[in-house]
């Protein structure tokens, strides 16, 4: 691999995590808002508690449903991919008995 793809390549790397940021701090900001108008503007350590473990369980709610989405898509590229394997062997075995 050149030095050239590395860069590109550690450039969208950091290009993805920096909009990532982003989107987590567009989120924590909202989700503020919204426990601000439901429960008032609190800024003691209970209500500064109750707002980490909520977001904590919303954190850790989203990675497993990720996790399984994104191992459902894997079982189905993986079993794609295999069904293309086969064809192409039995291609390529039926060219080799003509």
């Amino acid at each position: 691999m050149s030095l050239s793809v590395d860069v590109i390549d550690k450039l969208a790397a950091l290009i993805t995590a920096a909009f990532g940021l982003i989107a987590a701090l567009a989120w924590n900001t909202a989700i503020q808002e919204i426990f601000t108008t439901l429960f008032g503007e609190q800024s003691t350590i209970p209500a500064m508690l109750g707002y980490a473990v909520f977001v904590t369980i919303l954190a850790v709610f989203f990675t497993v449903w990720i996790g399984f989405v994104s191992g459902k898509a894997k079982k189905a590229a993986d079993a794609a991919s295999e069904k293309v394997k086969k064809a192409a062997a039995e291609k390529l075995h039926l060219k080799k008995e003509e």
